[in-house]
């Protein structure tokens, strides 16, 4: 797992200080002098944050973090002494996440760090949930479907069918499988119970018919989730 935050300042002493923080924390420090050298560092060790001084040699900050958002949506957090509002939105329409004004508390900035890699994995595992082809997203944890951005009346069970064919593009899953997948081992119902729910899904997601993907039959095996590339 990637624990590097990359520190840029021409400032010895904040680098040492807030190597130290990093340390505490239990990330791996990553650091940089001037804004040439933080480019330079970053693409040999992409960071999970970037801590980012405004004022430094070669290259400034902002230079610094137009180059990164050219590749990278990595957290930025913007240091300057300057306490201009000038400065602040300059820094944020240009794609920094946060801004720090100096002097600063080096356990105020470590706050900042935990709360934005906080919020990034909650993003992440909301993403887990989601799977998506172009005009349909099926959102598990919301048992949502939306096709072209409208929701979708399906059943539990429906969602679970689509949900589980769409996470496995191209595998061929049995009438069986589908029931031991969604319904469980206990269920004892015909794997008629799988056609049915079949027809009834394509029935209701028929607009997908201008998409590259479809739910087909396999004849004498069962169903796939079948994406065509184009």
């Amino acid at each position: 797992m990637n624990k590097t935050i990359l520190i840029a300042d021409d400032h010895e002493d904040i680098l040492e200080i807030m190597q130290r923080y990093v340390i505490k924390e239990g990330y791996t420090p990553l650091l940089a002098h001037d804004g040439e050298e933080a480019i330079q560092k970053f693409n040999e060790s992409p960071p999970i944050l970037l801590l980012l001084d405004v004022m430094m040699p070669k290259k400034d900050g902002f230079d610094v973090c137009r180059k990164i958002r050219e590749t990278s949506n990595v957290p930025i957090i913007m240091i300057t002494a300057k306490g201009e509002d000038g400065d602040r939105i300059m820094g944020l329409d240009i794609g920094a996440d946060d801004y720090i004004v100096k002097p600063f508390s080096p356990a105020e900035v470590m706050a900042r760090i935990r709360a934005i890699l906080r919020r990034i994995d909650i993003s992440e595992d909301e993403e887990k949930d989601i799977i998506r082809f172009p005009g349909l997203e099926i959102n598990i944890s919301t048992y949502e479907v939306l096709i072209q951005g409208q929701i979708i009346n399906l059943t539990k069970k429906e969602i679970e069918i689509l949900w589980l064919l769409a996470g496995n593009p191209g595998k061929v899953f049995s009438r069986d499988t589908l029931l031991d997948r969604v319904w469980g081992y206990d269920y004892f119902g015909d794997a008629r119970t799988v056609d049915t729910h079949i027809k009834r899904l394509r029935s209701k997601i028929e607009n997908s018919q201008s998409f590259n993907w479809d739910i087909k039959t396999v004849w004498g095996v069962g169903y796939k989730f079948e994406v065509k590339h184009v």
